[in-house]
């Protein structure tokens, strides 16, 4: 009968994510996980190949963490795309490092911009958007992929320290974007 693991592949992928988000995904090696997991390094290697199998697992647990804080919507704004535009603003300040392994690394790959929106993840927010903007499918990915845009420049420019968090600018800005795509909806100027 095979002995059972002490130390799981799944504990080994949540001790890599806390690297990355204590310290950054640059952190993540065999020697920190062991450490941060109080074993050698033989486990690490057992469950997977190389650091870099670690490291994509690591980042697929980081990408649920932020799709899971971006749709966690409590109500807090007006409406209910500007509430994801704002969590995801200040996914990037609370979770900076996050935010760099996520979005500023090579490890984001495989999926489009057009994939990702219209996959599992968002599927729940489009018909809110439909509803609240009264326009159809196509239209509601055109304001949400051109408000992600927006929110996403500022968000990344938080994280490289070129902008200061200034919630009510935040505010007005995506609320500026989202008005005027509306503005365009309705003119007919934006397909």
């Amino acid at each position: 009968m095979p002995a059972i693991a002490k130390v799981t592949k799944e504990m080994i992928v949540v001790a890599a994510f806390e690297i990355a988000k204590e310290m950054g995904a640059e952190n993540i090696t065999a020697r920190a996980v062991s450490q941060k997991l109080g074993c050698s390094t033989q486990p690490v290697l057992y469950h997977f190949k190389t650091i870099e199998d670690v490291r994509i697992a690591a980042h697929k647990k980081a990408s649920e963490f932020h799709i899971n804080y971006v749709t966690n919507l409590s109500g807090k704004y007006e409406r209910p795309m500007l509430e994801v535009g704002m969590r995801h603003i200040q996914f990037a300040v609370e979770e900076k490092n996050l935010f760099c392994f996520l979005f500023h690394s090579n490890y984001y790959t495989g999926v489009s911009l057009f994939d990702w929106f219209t996959g599992k993840d968002f599927d729940t927010l489009f018909p809110i958007l439909e509803r609240q903007a009264k326009v159809d499918k196509q239209q509601a990915y055109s304001i949400f992929s051109q408000i992600f845009l927006v929110t996403h420049g500022i968000a990344s420019l938080l994280t490289n320290n070129a902008l200061v968090y200034d919630e009510t600018y935040c505010i007005n800005t995506l609320s500026n974007a989202y008005f005027g795509i509306m503005y365009l909806i309705k003119e007919g100027g934006l397909i």
